[in-house]
């Protein structure tokens, strides 16, 4: 028999560096999930992926056993990651920080398209486009 699910909890995390303090702690700690035991297996398991904010989906069960799966990074993030920048811009519409080429809109949304809603690539295409442009950098 299956097991009953309590909750399913969405984190972004900074990969290998999960620690008890704030958004962790609370967001386990009121399902009794023993904190660092998800700590441990976090950092364990995107340890090889350092300096990256990686969202995990948390299945928490009436046992207060748990798993999670973790997902690609945010669009916003591999695109800075691309363009080498530390942040977007403060003010989108008015100033530009950086331009991304087609071809570098289409390999972030064939790396992400597993983690969207959508199938088709051209959809893809338009939300990494649009992410682009909320950050204050330029397509092409």
């Amino acid at each position: 028999m299956a097991k009953k699910i309590k909750t399913v909890l969405k984190l972004n995390l900074m990969a290998g560096k999960a620690n008890p303090a704030p958004p962790v702690g609370p967001a386990l700690g009121q399902h009794g999930i023993n904190i660092m035991d998800f700590c441990n297996q976090y950092n364990e398991a995107t340890k090889d992926r350092l300096g990256q904010v990686l969202p995990a989906q948390v299945t928490i069960y009436e046992d207060r056993s748990f798993d999670f799966v973790i997902k690609l990074p945010p669009v916003s993030d591999l695109i800075k990651q691309t363009l080498k920048l530390e942040k977007g811009s403060g003010t989108a519409g008015k100033d530009v920080v950086g331009t991304l080429s087609q071809a570098q809109v289409e390999a972030i949304a064939k790396t992400k398209l597993p983690d969207l809603n959508t199938q088709d690539l051209n959809a893809a295409i338009r939300t990494v486009s649009g992410t682009a442009r909320s950050l204050g950098i330029k397509v092409e």
